[in-house]
């Protein structure tokens, strides 16, 4: 089950979900929230267990955890995987297009971006989830939504060089071992990426306010690699 297996079933059932190209936008959230109206469905724009049930009435294909297309704006961190920033004085454009799309001035993706990664997958798939002002800043996604346990899609805040530095970093639960948390994030070797963050600089994890509160579903992986101690 994907995003785009979503769009096409809207799709044949008369709604509008824009470009069948497994993107989550407003379009697609949009059709989506009128065929749950139709249906006597909450319509909260996610495609949860009831919607899916009502969408797929003949049954549809389970899906790992991290799969899950409930999660659009992981799915959409997921799909800008590789995208890195533009060694020396120019900058990526995909990065630049996210600032924009915010309405944020951003001079170059030379200033630490992973709170505006995850702010771009945040707001280009949650249509009405406010984020924080200042989100440039991993340490404001603290006031983000509501406090969860770390679970898949989670935004996960941590301390960068001390607890007191006020540095930080932000990205979205994928995973976690005994010692440490699988993040995809943003600025991560300087490239949307996966990466191992120590449990111990955990300051928050955080779930969209305008969803329901998750059940957490911690999800263990091996690890190979080391931790990250940097991320800007």
């Amino acid at each position: 089950m994907t995003i785009r297996d979503i769009q096409v079933a809207l799709s044949w059932r008369g709604y509008r979900p824009g470009a069948l190209d497994g993107v989550w936008g407003r379009k697609t959230a949009a059709a989506l929230r009128q065929f749950q109206s139709n249906h006597g469905l909450d319509p909260d724009g996610i495609a949860g267990p009831m919607t899916l049930a009502a969408l797929f009435p003949n049954g549809h294909k389970a899906v790992a955890t991290l799969d899950d297309p409930a999660l659009v704006w992981f799915q959409e961190a997921r799909r800008l995987m590789g995208v890195k920033e533009t060694p020396g004085a120019a900058s990526t454009v995909t990065i630049l297009d996210w600032a924009g799309a915010l309405g944020i001035p951003y001079k170059g993706d030379d200033i630490p971006w992973c709170g505006l990664f995850v702010g771009h997958c945040i707001s280009a798939t949650l249509d009405r989830e406010p984020v924080p002002s200042g989100l440039l800043s991993a340490r404001s996604w603290q006031s983000f939504g509501v406090q969860t346990d770390p679970t898949p899609g989670a935004v996960m805040v941590f301390w960068r060089k001390s607890p007191g530095s006020g540095l930080g970093h932000v990205g979205f639960y994928a995973g976690e071992d005994d010692g440490a948390f699988r993040i995809l994030g943003g600025n991560q070797s300087d490239s949307v990426s996966l990466a191992w963050v120590g449990r111990d600089r955990l300051v928050s994890a955080r779930w969209p306010a305008t969803l329901p509160p998750p059940v957490p579903r911690p999800v263990t992986v091996s690890r190979t690699e080391g931790l990250s101690v940097s991320e800007a």
